[in-house]
């Protein structure tokens, strides 16, 4: 049987030296973190990159692009008019869109069956037919009704005018994009209300605040981070969608390229003008809404999405944060 004393003496000796100085030999026992080689994630990149500069290369040294004919005309006044036009054109949908489609949304997920069933008729009818054909109707809305008047219903008619002095190419324009735009704002619309959870609305029945009090201060704002994403994109695509009305004579950008390019022969320059001005604009509006949904996304995010110069001064500070990682082994 072993002595307390002999247990002792075969015990390792601990030591209670404090930490080595470092020195050549401190860190031998210290594994090397070695960054792991993304070789095809370079390969790849290069490969992109090439593509990326054979295509640069071929459209800046491609004569038949005429820059300097694209540089003439892109501020040019009949341009800039009709950049004008789309984007009063742009304006005036989305809002008076959104106005329609609003009460549109709220009769949809009404209790009373003849309003919700009206509210989904129209977004049957007017997202099912083509925005084409819906403008060429209009704009032949005069074949259907050739006077419109105003008077008693199922009576006398105290004012009547002619529909073709009435609807020119602008206003038929606005009236065939409009409800358009309605029924896919009125569906926006309701998708917002509907991701809001339903005990927001009962707490505020709970404290006796009417409903439709709710549904403007507790419901709609808290709707506005799933509807501002969709409403941007239908902002751009609006935008985008203006151009149909040029079969309408409608002095939009793209008509008012075409008509530069009916008579100067000039197509791909003057269709380049109207592209880099769509890409411009849209680049705008894309900017503008990240920053609404940056707005919205306060409440419900405890870090918000960094801005894009946040992110461009972020990327040094984290290089040198990783460069002083890896001398530290």
């Amino acid at each position: 049987m072993a002595s307390p004393s002999d247990l002792t003496a075969s015990a390792p000796a601990l030591s209670v030296a404090g930490p080595k100085p470092p020195g050549p030999g401190a860190g031998d026992d210290v594994p090397r973190i070695v960054p792991r080689r993304n070789t095809g994630r370079l390969l790849a990149a290069a490969v992109a990159l090439s593509l990326f500069a054979l295509l640069a290369r071929s459209v800046v040294s491609n004569k038949a692009f005429q820059w300097d004919v694209v540089g003439g005309y892109f501020t040019s006044a009949a341009v800039l008019d009709g950049l004008l036009l789309t984007l009063w054109l742009t304006g005036v949908v989305m809002v008076l869109g959104f106005l329609l489609g609003i009460p549109l949304a709220v009769m949809r997920l009404s209790a009373n069956p003849v309003l919700s069933t009206l509210s989904w008729g129209y977004v049957w009818v007017f997202r099912s037919t083509p925005l084409l054909v819906q403008l060429l109707l209009w704009f032949n809305i005069g074949a259907l009704y050739p006077t419109l008047g105003l008077g008693i219903p199922f009576g006398p008619q105290f004012v009547t005018v002619k529909t073709v002095n009435l609807l020119g190419p602008v206003l038929t324009a606005v009236i065939g994009l409009t409800l358009h735009e309605a029924a896919y704002a009125a569906e926006v619309v309701r998708g917002g209300i509907l991701s809001v959870d339903t005990g927001q609305t009962e707490a505020a029945q709970a404290l006796g605040i009417g409903r439709a009090r709710a549904l403007r201060r507790i419901v709609v704002p808290q709707a506005m981070r799933s509807i501002v994403p969709t409403a941007g994109n239908m902002l751009i695509g609006t935008l985008k969608g203006t151009s149909i009305v040029s079969v309408l004579a409608v002095h939009d950008l793209l008509y008012s390229v075409q008509l530069v390019y009916n008579q100067t022969y000039q197509v791909i320059p003057l269709l380049l003008v109207a592209t880099l001005w769509y890409i411009a604009v849209t680049t705008v509006l894309g900017v503008g809404q990240f920053y609404v949904e940056r707005h919205y996304a306060r409440g419900a995010a405890r870090a918000l999405p960094p801005t894009p110069v946040q992110r461009l001064r972020a990327r040094p500070a984290a290089h040198r944060h990783s460069l002083r990682s890896l001398s530290n082994y």
